[in-house]
Formats: structure tokens, sequence, C-alpha cells
């Protein structure tokens, strides 16, 4: 790169929680920069969640972070173009782009699901990866599997 590499922002935490993987995960919710809106919907569907996690006796933020774990892969595929030919080439990914990556599977799969508010289908779906089931999961569950099956590749790793 002819450039530095641009400073890391700082994420402040959110209000109510005072944690900034909340933050990073409702700024991945939001569109059209509508914050507050996106601060609505996760907080209900924290609060959905909290009353299955009263059930257990654990709080809600922990269920959370349970379920971001779950659902959070440590190896990708990516492409790589070696003498004409294509391999899917396994490399483990960086702490920070984990997080990142299970997040937005997160969000994605919840808002694939079928419900009446976006906080119902998100909570559902956090539920789901705290179960170790979901579309989220699924996802990771295949990342993997393909990571393991192109394994003899790994040696073309840039």
């Amino acid at each position: 790169m002819r450039k530095s590499k641009p400073k890391k922002r700082i994420i402040l935490p959110d209000p109510k929680f005072n944690d900034t993987s909340v933050t990073q995960f409702v700024n991945n919710l939001m569109f059209d920069g509508k914050k507050s809106i996106a601060f609505k919907i996760f907080y209900g569907a924290m609060d959905k969640v909290a009353v299955k996690a009263e059930q257990e006796g654990k709080p809600a933020l922990e269920y959370f972070k349970k379920a971001i774990e779950n659902i959070t892969p440590s190896v990708e595929v990516k492409s790589r173009r070696v003498g004409g030919a294509t391999f899917q080439v396994p490399t483990e990914i960086r702490p920070s782009r984990k997080a990142s990556i299970g997040m937005k599977n997160l969000i994605l799969f919840a808002r694939k699901r079928s419900g009446r508010s976006m906080a119902d289908k998100l909570s559902a779906e956090i539920v789901a990866a705290y179960n170790n089931e979901g579309g989220a999961f699924k996802k990771k569950e295949d990342m993997h599997k393909m990571a393991d099956a192109n394994r003899a590749f790994a040696h073309f790793r840039f």
C-alpha cells in the first residue's frame, strides 16, 4: 500500500448495557443512518431474549454474547488463482473480522426469518444461535466444512 493504514475509529459503549460490542452490532443493524431505530429494535429484541434468559437465570447480554460466539467462524475460504486454476484456499480470520462476520450473519438471517417485527425476528435468531441452531449457525458450519474440504490447498496461502 502506498498510504499509511487508516486509524481505527473508537466505538463508544451503548447507553443501556455499556458494551462496545452492542454498539458495533447496532451499527451493522442500522439502515440509512437511523441509529435510534436500530437501538429500539435491538433493545426490543433483548427484552424478548431476557424473558428466556431469566428462565435459565442468566442476564440477556450474556445470552447475546454466547449466541455471537456460537456463530462466529474461525476460518474462511478465499479464491486464489494459481496457473489458470482457481482454488478455494482456507485462511484464518483476524479477530475483529470474525466478530463482524458473526454479527452480519446474525442480522442477515434474522431479516430472512418470518415474523411480525424485526425485534421478534432478531430475538428468535439470537435464541436459535444460543442453542447452536438457526441459519447463522448453519452458515458457520458450512464455512468450516468448505475450509476443511479444501485443506489440501492451504499451502497456497497468501
